[in-house]
């Protein structure tokens, strides 16, 4: 029987709720985080992860663990859409979100509020897209969140998902296990204070079924796996599906 992965092991409480809890804490900083820890390459893989989904045009999006709407603010500007939800259960993220969208004068397109990637509040076949970046290793139950998504997504719909992976070929792998479990939780509780929240990332990731594994979970829900595609010898990858 597989571990559940919690940002606070210690505590009993259930994965979704310390999840709410280490993103509601981390907030202030993540952004920062982000930007230092990925050396910039987050923003390159979600330009490239979006471009995925330009041939099919989606007029109506749905971002789900949207965070503080890095993804939303991009699919925006570079896929045009009508109008992008976005839903996240840390409101502390979701404020930041709201924040940055109101400087860049793209209110009238996205609009964020809270919610459970488990139980979306949305109609059967309500939108074209749905996109993820860096939030399904952080469902509580995988399979129940990528099942919502599925409902809510129109036929012929795509879901696009960004996730950290492991690389698999020497002598990148090594180096990316030093980082992931020595610097980088170092680094997170520097700036964070959140000592759990950067420890919590390189296990959720290890433990997280990537590749080939995912597009399995993918097909198993009824999607039609449409493209996976490794981004910087693996340390990240992204999943296009059909309904």
């Amino acid at each position: 029987m597989s571990v559940t992965i919690k940002p606070y092991q210690e505590k009993e409480s259930e994965k979704r709720e310390q999840v709410e809890l280490m993103f509601n804490n981390i907030s202030p900083k993540y952004d920062l985080l982000n930007r230092v820890l990925s050396l910039g390459i987050d923003k390159i893989w979600r330009k490239q992860a979006l471009n995925l989904l330009k041939k099919d045009k989606p007029a109506y999006i749905l971002d789900v663990a949207t965070g503080t709407a890095d993804l939303a603010i991009e699919a925006a500007t570079r896929l045009k859409p009508t109008s992008i939800v976005g839903i996240d259960i840390a409101e502390n993220m979701l404020q930041i979100g709201r924040e940055k969208i109101a400087k860049k004068n793209l209110d009238n397109i996205i609009r964020l509020q809270k919610g459970d990637s488990e139980k979306i509040e949305f109609a059967d076949n309500t939108f074209d897209a749905v996109i993820v970046s860096f939030g399904v290793r952080n469902f509580q139950h995988l399979e129940l969140g990528l099942s919502e998504i599925h409902r809510v997504l129109k036929p012929g719909g795509n879901i696009m998902v960004l996730e950290f992976s492991k690389p698999q070929k020497a002598p990148f792998k090594q180096v990316y296990q030093f980082y992931f479990k020595n610097i980088l939780p170092m680094v997170g509780k520097l700036v964070s204070k959140d000592t759990a929240a950067y420890t919590y990332l390189p296990d959720s990731v290890n433990a997280f079924p990537d590749g080939k594994a995912f597009c399995a979970i993918l097909e198993k829900i009824g999607f039609s796996v449409q493209h996976y595609k490794p981004f910087t010898f693996g340390v990240c990858t992204s999943y296009v599906g059909k309904k």
